[in-house]
């Protein structure tokens, strides 16, 4: 599990396997990579029942507000913004950011 968790593409893998499972608990394909030239990003934005959600995704332990996060809510009029981690709590960051553990996944998204 050592070996695992410093892994150099830990971060890598574990996004690439919750936007799978975010856009299946959606049930869309229709979400977009968001950047700016300026270099703030989002790893996931979509429209879900005429919501506007964004979504990071951290394998830290504890992920923190970013001015990326803080952007994009501005900048795309998010309603909410999940930050979906591999830890155990989900807590509020904001009042429009929510970290998420994985586990917590599904029940957030209904």
């Amino acid at each position: 599990m050592r070996d695992l968790s410093g892994h150099p593409k830990r971060g890598a893998s574990f996004e690439g396997f919750a936007v799978e499972q975010v856009l299946r608990l959606l049930g869309t394909s229709d979400a977009y990579f968001w950047g700016t030239h300026s270099g703030a990003e989002l790893d996931l934005f979509s429209v879900h029942r005429g919501r506007r959600l964004g979504f990071e995704f951290k394998s830290s332990d504890a992920p923190t507000t970013t001015a990326s996060m803080r952007s994009a809510i501005e900048t795309l009029k998010l309603d909410r913004l999940r930050v979906v981690y591999p830890g155990d709590r989900s807590y509020d960051l904001s009042d429009r950011i929510r970290v998420v553990s994985f586990a917590d996944l599904v029940s957030e998204l209904r």
